[in-house]
């Protein structure tokens, strides 16, 4: 067997700015702060980065990090597209660039102004890119639009219903309501709030989409054995892997066979394959939550429940923290903060450690996934 990325890495260090609607700083400002931050975490000093990877959305480039943080030559940099589909992958490339010995300090990074800036489909002045000509002109305009298409026929060939929804909506704010971090903190969510909230786009209501954030997260990986001398206990990349299935169209899947079987499926296969466990051994999950329905159509994926199964795996407090997988325990892009998904990586990091806010009693396992519905990533970390 070929040689694997298993556990030869670890997140050393976590770092982020504060989660709000609006942030004064510009995004190259909150990088750094985010980044010095993690390397602080760590004991290590920005001198000895050498690799970055980060997201193809990510404004903020390479040499001006570099620069303003003080890091010395660069021997590896990379960006992973599509968005948050792209969020694991950055700790993916860097774990193999250190693995193979073509870096030793690796940073990842995501700074966005989410909260205060634009909205990128209202730019009519760009040329539709080829997918979008096919959606775009019949009225899916916006992410939630797609995804609502998506959220219809899994409601209408399962019998789930928007109950199952809220199960996911109130698992991320109960979370949140713990996390002082949190912009949903101390913030609660009722069952009828949900029900009487505003649709965004049928069958999604205000409370089955992410926040809008201004905000910056970044982790710092090291080899496993120079973890051990850190300041705090490794988190180690047992496995990772990205997913890009046959014949996939973005978000609305048009051209697979089963539009309901995205990227996820695709990605679990490969992240399994690598890992000495299952979904059954995983003690806490961070699933990318832009929008409620990707819940329960990433535990299908990821395979803790079968086909058509994932709404019926909400019920009964599964989510919350006791439950058979508590998610999202520090309230995730739905009550946390949503910038592309970091932040499931570093709150994953924190129940590893036993640092979080919502701590699951003895997690030594988790499962951290990026955007369902876009070409994917996903990681299973240890301590």
């Amino acid at each position: 067997m070929g040689a694997t990325l298993k556990d030869a890495t670890a997140i050393a260090g976590i770092g982020q700015t504060p989660f709000a609607k609006r942030l004064p700083d510009p995004e190259k400002t909150l990088a750094c702060r985010a980044i010095v931050a993690a390397l602080d975490d760590a004991g290590i000093a920005p001198s000895e980065v050498d690799a970055f990877a980060s997201y193809t959305m990510e404004e903020t480039e390479e040499v001006e990090i570099a620069k303003a943080i003080g890091a010395g030559d660069v021997t590896f940099f990379s960006k992973v597209g599509y968005g948050g589909g792209g969020s694991c992958a950055t700790v993916a490339h860097l774990a193999a660039a250190i693995a193979t010995g073509q870096a030793h300090v690796g940073v990842a990074w995501r700074s966005r102004k989410r909260g205060s800036g634009p909205r990128p489909w209202k730019n009519t002045q760009v040329q539709l890119p080829t997918p979008g000509q096919w959606t775009r002109p019949f009225g899916l305009l916006r992410p939630a639009d797609e995804i609502g298409l998506l959220a219809r026929r899994y409601l209408h060939e399962y019998g789930a219903t928007r109950d199952h929804l809220f199960n996911v909506a109130l698992a991320c704010r109960n979370r949140a309501n713990q996390n002082p971090a949190a912009m949903m903190y101390e913030r609660p969510l009722t069952r009828e709030m949900y029900m009487t909230s505003r649709w965004i786009s049928e069958p999604l209501c205000l409370f089955d989409n992410c926040l809008e954030t201004d905000g910056a997260l970044a982790c710092v990986l090291v080899s496993a054995e120079r973890a051990r001398d850190c300041r705090h206990r490794p988190v180690y990349v047992h496995s990772a892997a990205q997913g890009l299935p046959a014949q996939h169209h973005g978000m609305v899947n048009y051209w697979n066979d089963d539009p309901l079987t995205g990227p996820a499926w695709t990605a679990a296969r490969q992240l399994w394959k690598q890992a000495d466990f299952g979904p059954q051994d995983v003690h806490v999950a961070q699933i990318y939550d832009a929008f409620t329905p990707l819940i329960p159509l990433s535990l299908e994926g990821y395979g803790f429940c079968g086909r058509g199964e994932g709404a019926a795996f909400t019920e009964g407090g599964a989510l919350e923290i006791g439950g058979r997988l508590p998610l999202n325990t520090g309230g995730g892009g739905l009550s946390e903060a949503y910038v592309h998904g970091f932040n499931l990586i570093t709150e994953g990091v924190k129940q590893l450690r036993g640092t979080s806010t919502a701590q699951v009693p003895d997690a030594a396992t988790c499962l951290v996934t990026a955007g369902e519905g876009v070409p994917t990533s996903a990681l299973l970390l240890r301590s």
